[in-house]
């Protein structure tokens, strides 16, 4: 027997053309939804919320989202709908355990697999950097699933570095992670030059503007720069090929050796738009 769907319930609740406005996804951390209500759908929100509250009794909480994610902290206004009053929860991936509130911090479950997959190439012995941390996702996985020596997370947000240390307690890493809270740039520029391995830099809109820190905290070596980007591409073109594109200009002109050897979408963030990213080999330095 098929599971029953949001569709299912509101279907005999809304208007079929009202059901065509419904977004077909919607993210559910812990045990708060955000959902996304079209403006013509605005006066039913309240039963589009109750109807996710049946479709998944693990919800407790019901936000919609009321604008689009902004600011350098990557937030977005929330407005309470159902259930209880709250914008704090515990999200659960891969054996870790991450406390978060989603109006003070930036969070996506839809980028799992994306950390698991990065926490899987991380070497023992490692020393890495993760310019852009949040509430310390990445950095944690990879401390409980790679043997690195240390984990370097670094994030300008005071609530997020806030609920990284709690994190970090809770998962019991912390002779593993080292939250440092400021601007990466500055971080590595006073203190963390030529000492790592692998930087992690999961912050699309700024990853461009901070590759050259990224370099800087290298060792001289070389290492890895897993870079993530935001890109738009027509229907004939490929969002993995003009960032890389990008990245290859800026590198030559800084005279970077280096490969790409894996490159993917990592998700669409709108029409046109994608989120990609491009694993770099970086050879010695100069």
């Amino acid at each position: 027997m098929s599971p029953v769907t949001l569709r299912d319930i509101l279907s005999n609740k809304l208007k079929p053309r009202e059901l065509g406005l419904i977004f077909k996804s919607y993210d559910i951390i812990g045990d708060i939804a955000i959902i996304k209500v079209p403006e013509p759908l605005r006066k039913r929100k309240e039963i589009i919320a109750e109807a996710v509250l049946q479709t998944h009794k693990r919800v407790k909480t019901v936000l919609q989202q009321t604008s689009p994610i902004s600011n350098e902290f990557r937030l977005r206004k929330l407005e309470w709908v159902v259930g209880k009053k709250k914008t704090e929860t515990v999200y659960r991936e891969y054996g870790c355990v991450f406390k978060v509130d989603i109006e003070k911090c930036y969070f996506s479950p839809r980028l799992s697999y994306e950390r698991m997959r990065i926490a899987q190439r991380v070497q023992p012995g490692e020393v890495v950097v993760n310019m852009f941390a949040g509430v310390g996702c990445y950095s944690i996985l990879i401390a409980k699933h790679a043997k690195a020596t240390k984990i370097y997370s670094i994030d300008l947000n005071p609530d997020a570095v806030r609920y990284m240390l709690d994190n970090v307690l809770l998962n019991k890493v912390q002779n593993q992670v080292v939250v440092i809270q400021g601007d990466a740039k500055n971080v590595i520029q006073q203190t963390l030059k030529n000492m790592v391995d692998r930087v992690l830099m999961p912050l699309p809109e700024r990853a461009y503007e901070y590759l050259d820190y990224a370099l800087l905290a290298l060792k001289p070596v070389g290492g890895w720069i897993h870079y993530y980007a935001f890109e738009h591409a027509k229907k004939l073109e490929n969002p993995m090929e003009k960032a890389e594109a990008k990245v290859r200009e800026k590198l030559r002109k800084l005279n970077i050796d280096f490969e790409v050897p894996f490159r993917r979408i990592v998700r669409d963030v709108g029409p046109n738009w994608f989120q990609v990213v491009l694993d770099i080999r970086v050879q010695r330095l100069n």
